[in-house]
């Protein structure tokens, strides 16, 4: 017979099956017989005219069943397969599937915690790419405002020089307009002294002009009267006196006044 391990069964077919196994690469699935493996006992016996036999055994089977290797490296390999195929019992299959299920849930589980982390990341990428630009925009204005304060000092510097030189224009306008107010009280001084020699003058003038007027009315005619003698002369000659000196009295105050 033909023997084909299964997972955790023995497939059995007829001995023209081989050639068809080795030329088609698969097996037919209408076995002849199917021996269950799960929680088997294989072991090597020796028996008559089968050195390198191999013994299956389970406590639900009715008997035993033995199989004959060519060898005892095939023995060896059977033995091998059919033990670790035997470990495969349905509360082992039940045990495995719930962890296939379980180790499932737990890919599902990482799969989208990887799925947020993937999202968060990508957030996070997004957001550091608009902090990026953020900073460089701040940088940028950083830049425009540093270059606007340089201009800004720049005229403040001007600023306070104009201010300090309009200080030192007023400075001298000030020292200059306590001049002319010194001067004006001075001006004012002389105007009211000239004011006053102007009045004291015309005063004096009235007074000679009525002693003129006295003169004149009591004094006889000479015969031969020389003008120099006369007192009336002298009287004019100091009229004439007093009225050049008013009138450059009054000249100084009119440009007294003008100054």
């Amino acid at each position: 017979r033909f023997f084909i391990i299964k997972e955790s069964f023995l497939l059995y077919y007829a001995e023209s099956e081989k050639k068809s196994f080795e030329s088609n690469k698969y097996f037919n699935i209408h076995p002849k017989g199917v021996i269950p493996l799960g929680g088997c006992i294989v072991e090597p016996k020796e028996e008559p005219n089968m050195p390198y036999a191999i013994k299956i055994s389970h406590e639900d089977f009715h008997g035993n069943i033995v199989l004959a290797a060519e060898s005892e490296f095939e023995q060896a390999q059977w033995l091998e397969m059919l033990q670790e195929s035997g470990k495969v019992t349905w509360k082992n299959a039940q045990l495995g599937e719930a962890m296939i299920e379980s180790l499932e849930a737990q890919g599902l589980q990482l799969a989208k915690e990887k799925q947020e982390y993937l999202d968060k990341l990508m957030e996070e990428t997004e957001e550091l790419c608009l902090q990026r630009e953020q900073k460089e925009e701040l940088e940028r204005l950083n830049q425009v405002l540093e270059a606007e304060k340089q201009r800004f000092e720049e005229v403040v510097r001007e600023l306070r020089l104009e201010q300090e030189q309009i200080r030192r224009e007023l400075e001298l306008t000030a020292r200059s307009l306590r001049g002319v107010e010194e001067e004006k009280k001075e001006l004012r001084s002389l105007t009211q002294t000239l004011q006053k020699t102007l009045e004291e003058l015309s005063l004096e003038k009235q007074q000679m002009l009525e002693m003129l007027e006295e003169n004149e009315s009591q004094l006889p005619l000479p015969a031969s009267p020389s003008e120099e003698q006369s007192p009336v002369w002298g009287l004019q000659c100091s009229l004439r006196q007093i009225e050049e000196k008013m009138q450059q009295l009054l000249k100084e105050k009119l440009l007294a006044e003008k100054r």
